[in-house]
């Protein structure tokens, strides 16, 4: 299989029950897609569970998967709708929930890391998800889908079901708090 081949085309592949090219969307995605979604709700247990509900919805799509927009674009809106279910489900406030068991400055050092930067880019890390959990949800969504997704404007607005100067303005919005927020870093 051609390492080159667009997401659209990996999916059309897996549609027609090639199970390798699920494979490599899987790979592609998994990173940023689970980035997102524990941006999104700050608990690494619910991130992974909604992780794996988006993929069990790839999954059970792919015999109708017709690409009519860009495969990221269309596995953030399955991402965008599912943290909607969960969000009226379980009506409570996720944006200041975070497992203790997953704090950036436990995780084991590489190999000839000066210590003290490893404590400094630990702490920023600390600093960013508490501003990042302090934006109004819509605001986070859409920096993290435009950051972490890499998505554009048009592609989150269709993502999210919203129009492009929203996203703009939700942008916008969300960078003046994150440069208030942390402009002590900057």
């Amino acid at each position: 299989m051609d390492p080159e081949l667009s997401d659209e085309r990996l999916m059309l592949a897996y549609r027609d029950g090639d199970a390798e090219a699920f494979e490599r969307l899987y790979q592609r995605y998994r990173t940023r897609l689970y980035r997102h979604l524990a941006y999104q709700c700050g608990d690494p247990a619910l991130a992974e569970e909604l992780y794996q509900d988006i993929w069990i919805k790839v999954i059970a799509a792919r015999a109708d998967y017709e690409p009519l927009a860009k495969f990221s674009t269309w596995i953030f809106r399955i991402a965008h709708h599912r943290l909607i279910d969960h969000y009226r489900r379980h009506a409570h406030d996720v944006a200041g929930r975070f497992d203790d068991d997953c704090e950036p400055d436990e995780l084991p050092a590489p190999a000839g890391v000066n210590p003290a930067v490893q404590a400094e880019r630990s702490a920023i890390a600390v600093r960013l998800s508490a501003a990042l959990a302090a934006l109004p949800e819509p605001q986070r969504e859409a920096f993290l889908l435009a950051e972490e997704g890499g998505l554009t404007l048009e592609e989150i607005a269709n993502a999210t079901a919203c129009g492009r100067e929203t996203v703009k303005s939700r942008l916008r919005y969300a960078l003046g708090k994150l440069r208030h927020s942390l402009k002590d870093l900057l």
